[in-house]
């Protein structure tokens, strides 16, 4: 009887493993509808009436808290969403439409956080492309998770979302035909100082003035009237450049009705309903008909016009022995330095003359346009 027990536990023992394995198995198998999966290739299989959405098996942790698709092709539509999602979210719907997910879509550049109105976040994405979606490890153990959205391996911006019990799970949502991504659910993403110091950050606290332009991400947007002369938006950011962040970068993302678009310099205390370049303590290059503009409201001609997708760059080229008579980065420190070269040994000042005053008019300004 004894060994009828035994035997009996036994068996229900290596049923209970069973079980086990079946329900690991369940719980960790990737879902899918309307897409095609051949090996880490997903491709919409519609009829562009309704969604595809692909959710990966397991979700972002700390050991692996980031992912990337690459965008094959864009289709008819380039209607390609990635983000995040709870384990049973409703395949019949893009990334980001339903509560408790978030996604960053590629045909419009918008991001979608629980809700089928989406807001202005980034550019818009097109074949080549890579979109990553992350957690940032720290918040893991908050329950509210800082999710991170990135663009050809640059941060875009992020957003705050609550925690499912099971996690969020990488998602992928096509809703045209012909669309088609390669998705890596082991990529590695990193902060690089160097290279974060030149970028815009997605913060509206990292901008020191906006006057009739809103800031979503990395997005600047006008929302001015537009219909006079003194209906300018101004963005200045908060910090000047300097010989370690000496340079920044605007692509066009939408010209608008006339590409009223002007990048350049001009002093803090800039008039905010004026194009820089038009006023004093200012220079600008105006992609609408490619003039700059120093000082005054009569440009002279530059370079070429710029349009949807050009990017426009301006920097300073400091010479090799400019120094600022201040330490620390503050604004403040800035405004009261007193700019001069490099002093040379005690020993050779006696036997040269004094090196020459640098003014900030003295220092070098140039612009960039790919048709330059």
């Amino acid at each position: 009887m004894e060994d009828f027990n035994l035997h009996y536990r036994f068996l229900n023992w290596r049923r209970r493993i069973r079980e086990i394995r079946e329900v690991r198995a369940v719980h960790y198998q990737e879902r899918y509808k309307r897409i095609l999966v051949d090996g880490d290739i997903l491709s919409y299989h519609g009829n562009s009436d309704e969604v595809g959405c692909y959710i990966a098996p397991r979700p972002l942790n700390k050991e692996n808290n980031y992912f990337e698709v690459c965008i094959v092709d864009t289709g008819v539509r380039g209607t390609i969403a990635v983000g995040l999602v709870p384990q049973y979210y409703k395949l019949d719907y893009q990334p980001g439409w339903l509560p408790h997910s978030v996604a960053y879509h590629a045909d419009d550049g918008k991001l979608f956080n629980g809700n089928g109105l989406g807001q202005q976040f980034g550019p818009k994405c097109f074949t080549g492309d890579r979109i990553g979606c992350g957690i940032y490890i720290e918040s893991f153990d908050r329950g509210m998770a800082t999710v991170f959205f990135t663009r050809n391996g640059k941060e875009i911006g992020s957003v705050v979302l609550a925690v499912s019990p099971d996690g969020l799970f990488p998602a992928v949502g096509m809703h045209s035909l012909g669309e088609e991504v390669r998705i890596d659910l082991q990529a590695e993403w990193g902060r690089d100082e160097d290279d974060s110091v030149m970028m815009v950050d997605s913060h509206e606290d990292e901008w020191g003035r906006l006057h009739d332009v809103k800031v979503c991400g990395t997005l600047l947007e006008y929302v001015g009237k537009g219909k006079s002369i003194m209906d300018v938006g101004l963005a200045q950011a908060r910090h000047a450049l300097s010989t370690r962040s000496h340079y920044f970068e605007v692509e066009i993302i939408d010209p608008g009705e006339k590409c009223y678009i002007a990048l350049g310099l001009a002093r803090k205390d800039y008039p905010k309903n004026r194009h820089p370049g038009w006023s004093r303590g200012s220079v600008a290059y105006h992609a609408d008909d490619g003039k700059i503009f120093q000082g005054s409201g009569v440009g002279d001609p530059f370079g070429p016009r710029c349009y949807k997708g050009d990017i426009m760059g301006c920097g300073i080229m400091f010479p090799r022995d400019y120094t600022l008579d201040s330490e620390g980065d503050s604004d403040e420190c800035i405004e009261g330095a007193e700019i001069k070269p490099k002093q040379p040994p005690p020993q050779q000042q006696q036997q040269q003359q004094p090196p020459h005053q640098v003014t900030p008019q003295q220092l070098q300004i140039f612009g960039h346009d790919p048709g330059l």
